[in-house]
C-alpha cells in the first residue's frame, strides 16, 4: 500500500466530530453540568471576568495592603522607586557588559527571545533580595515566575496581594499552585491520592501527582475563587482531568490561563501532541487556548522539543504555548545531578521560539558545596516549620543561587548571539 493511501486512514471523521459535540451539548450531561454549576455559583462568565480585572489592578492590590497595613508596601515603594530610577542594567548595557564592544555589531533577533524564568519564588521577601543583587551585580531579574506555595498561608500573611502586585511592578508573568492536588489533605489527615505517603507507596508515584474523582470539580471551583478574588490569571497544572476542564473554562469565556506542570510526565513529541490536540479541539474562535505555557519533563531532548514546536506551529499555537524547558533543576529529590541544559539550549534558541529557559536550582557546581542544597521536597513545607527549623536563610540562598544559575543562562546567551526576555519594566532596551 502506497504511503499516501496509509496516512489517509488517520483522517478523522467528522461523524465522529459530531459525535463530540452531541456529546458535550446534552442537556443532561452531568460531567458538563457540574462545571457550569460552579461557573454560575460565581455570577456567570461576564461577572467572574469582571470580578478578576478589578481584583488584579495594582492600584486594588495596594489599597488591599495598605488597608492592612502589611509591612509588604514599604518593599513594593521602594521596588517601584528603584524601578522609575532606572536603577536596573538595561539590554542594551548588559550586552556590552558581557561582548564589550563586540555587542554594537552583532544583530540580535528579538523573535527568537528566550523567556529567562525562575522557580519556585515562594516568600514574598525574596524579591527585594533578589533585587538588591541584580542592582549590585548589574544582573538580571526574570521574566517569568513559578510559585509553589500553599494558597491558604499566602492568604494568611497577605504575601498573594504583595506578589501579584510586585509582577506588576516589574513586569513579568506567573504561575500560582493551588492547593487542590494529590498531595492536599483530606478528611483523614493523608493525601487525596492514597498513593502518595511514605516509601511502601513509592509505586504510586509513577501515576503523578493525581487529583482523584470530584476534586477536579473542586479545583475548578478553588481556581474561580483566586481568579475571582485576587485576579490570579494563570496556575499549574499536574493533571489530564483538569487540563481538560482548564480548556473548558476557557472555551466558556472565562479568561484563565494555566500552565501545565513537569509533574504531568509529558515526555515524548506524542504524549506533546495528545495535549495540543485537546487545545486546538476547544480553542476559540480566534485561536487561543489556555494552554499558556508547557513543561516537558526533564527527560525530553532538543529533538523531541523540536519536534514538539513543528506541532504547536501547525496548530498556530507558537506565539500563545511556551515551551517551558528546564535548565537547572532542584538539587535534591527529583533528577539525577549534575543537571544542567545550558549547552542544549543555546542549540534550541535560534530556531525554536517562544521557549523559555526555567531554573529551579542553582547550577551544580554551586549547589553540591551548600549545607543546604536545594531540594523539592522543601516546596510542600509549611511556612511555620520552615520558621522553627531555622531554615529561611538557606532556603533565600538556594533562591538566589537560582537567580544567579539564570544569569548565567543568560550570559551564555548572549555570547551566542541569542537574545532573551527578562523583566520587562526593570530592563529597558
Amino acid at each position: 500500500m502506497a504511503l499516501a493511501d496509509l496516512r489517509e486512514r488517520l483522517r478523522i471523521d467528522e461523524g465522529n466530530l459530531r459525535e463530540i459535540n452531541e456529546f458535550l451539548l446534552q442537556k443532561n450531561n452531568p460531567l458538563v453540568n457540574a462545571v457550569l454549576q460552579i461557573v454560575e455559583k460565581y455570577g456567570g462568565v461576564d461577572e467572574i471576568n469582571r470580578k478578576a480585572k478589578e481584583a488584579r489592578r495594582i492600584e486594588s492590590l495596594m489599597g488591599r495592603l495598605e488597608r492592612k497595613r502589611s509591612p509588604f508596601v514599604k518593599d513594593l515603594e521602594w521596588l517601584v522607586k528603584r524601578r522609575d530610577e532606572e536603577a536596573f542594567i538595561s539590554i542594551r548595557e548588559y550586552r556590552k557588559k558581557i561582548l564589550g564592544k563586540k555587542a554594537e555589531s552583532v544583530k540580535f533577533d528579538e523573535s527568537f527571545a528566550v523567556t529567562l524564568e525562575i522557580s519556585a519564588f515562594n516568600f514574598f521577601p525574596w524579591i527585594v533580595e533578589e533585587a538588591k543583587r541584580a542592582i549590585a551585580q548589574r544582573s538580571l531579574m526574570p521574566a517569568r515566575y513559578i510559585r509553589v506555595r500553599s494558597m491558604e498561608e499566602q492568604v494568611e500573611d497577605d504575601d498573594i496581594v504583595a506578589f501579584a502586585a510586585a509582577m506588576q511592578v516589574v513586569g513579568a508573568s506567573y504561575v500560582q499552585t493551588l492547593d487542590t492536588k494529590g498531595t492536599m489533605s483530606g478528611p483523614d489527615g493523608k493525601p487525596i491520592n492514597v498513593h502518595l505517603g511514605g516509601a511502601d507507596t513509592i509505586t504510586g508515584y509513577f501515576g503523578g501527582v493525581g487529583v482523584p474523582n470530584d476534586y477536579t470539580l473542586k479545583w475548578v471551583d478553588e481556581f474561580l475563587h483566586y481568579y475571582t478574588e485576587y485576579g490570579l490569571p494563570q496556575v499549574l497544572n499536574t493533571n489530564s482531568g483538569t487540563v481538560l476542564l482548564g480548556y473548558w473554562l476557557q472555551k466558556l469565556g472565562i479568561d484563565i490561563e494555566f500552565k501545565i506542570s513537569v509533574f504531568l510526565g509529558t515526555d515524548n513529541p506524542y504524549s506533546i501532541l495528545w495535549t495540543l490536540l485537546t487545545a486546538k479541539l476547544f480553542s476559540r474562535d480566534d485561536g487561543s487556548t489556555p494552554l499558556i505555557g508547557f513543561n516537558f519533563s526533564n527527560s525530553v531532548n532538543n529533538e523531541t522539543i523540536e519536534l514538539s514546536a513543528y506541532s504547536r506551529r501547525a496548530f498556530g499555537f507558537e506565539d500563545i504555548v511556551r515551551i517551558e524547558h528546564h535548565i537547572t533543576e532542584a538539587y535534591k529529590s527529583i533528577v539525577r545531578q549534575p543537571y544542567n541544559r545550558t549547552g542544549e539550549l543555546v542549540q534550541l534558541a535560534n530556531h525554536v521560539k517562544n521557549i523559555s529557559a526555567k531554573h529551579e536550582g542553582g547550577i551544580p557546581e554551586t549547589e553540591e558545596k551548600r549545607e543546604h542544597p536545594s531540594d523539592i521536597l522543601d516546596y510542600f513545607l509549611p511556612k511555620k516549620d520552615i520558621v522553627e527549623k531555622g531554615l529561611m536563610p538557606k532556603l533565600l540562598t538556594n533562591y538566589l543561587d537560582k537567580h544567579d544559575a539564570l544569569n548565567i543562562t543568560a550570559e551564555a546567551l548572549t555570547r551566542h548571539g541569542l537574545t532573551f526576555m527578562a523583566a520587562q519594566k526593570l530592563h529597558r532596551q
